[in-house]
């Protein structure tokens, strides 16, 4: 797992529901036998360093101390924090990094929003301590988004963002003005 910090303490994050049957999957497969190197994540491209304080859903992680490099980090460039919640077993988690990452316009209008970070939700983790504090997450991955002192503003499926096999652009525009700071 890597840390990124953004040059302007940019982020984004979270977006469209999982399957139920992949939700299922993670819910209730056993925790596969790996070694530790394999559960760490390439780094991002670094066109996406500008959207994540931390790129990896990596279930050793601490989210509380992840949500406080996002809190200070949000809190510093006066934007929301957005914890994008799911796991490497969810297709449109992927689905999700590929979109932002081959999406300028979208991936720079979260950035301009968000300082996101990614929280895993497997079985080798469900960080369900943390992550009760938020309510139901019906699907992955999920977003919930957060002011800077850290306080719950929003909690959203990015089902309603999705787009056949996608995303849908004109969604994810509306979705990170919805939260952009006010202009200054």
């Amino acid at each position: 797992m890597r840390i990124w910090l953004a040059p302007a303490l940019a982020a984004v994050v979270l977006a469209a529901a999982c399957s139920p049957a992949e939700k299922a999957t993670a819910s209730t497969a056993a925790a596969p036998q790996v070694e530790t190197a394999t559960l760490v994540k390439a780094p991002l491209a670094p066109s996406m360093a500008d959207l994540f304080v931390v790129d990896a859903y990596d279930p050793a992680r601490d989210p509380v101390a992840d949500l406080e490099l996002a809190t200070e980090a949000a809190a510093a460039s006066g934007k929301m924090v957005l914890i994008d919640v799911g796991g490497e077993w969810c297709s449109w988690c992927h689905i999700l990094d590929r979109y932002l990452a081959g999406n300028d316009d979208v991936r720079t209008a979260f950035a301009r929003s968000f300082v996101a970070v990614k929280v895993n939700y497997s079985p080798d983790n469900r960080n369900e301590g943390f992550l009760s504090a938020y309510g139901e997450i019906p699907g992955y991955p999920h977003f919930i988004v957060l002011d800077a002192s850290g306080r719950l503003v929003a909690s959203e499926p990015t089902s309603p963002l999705e787009q056949e096999r996608g995303y849908n652009r004109r969604k994810m525009l509306a979705f990170a003005k919805k939260y952009a700071p006010a202009k200054r």
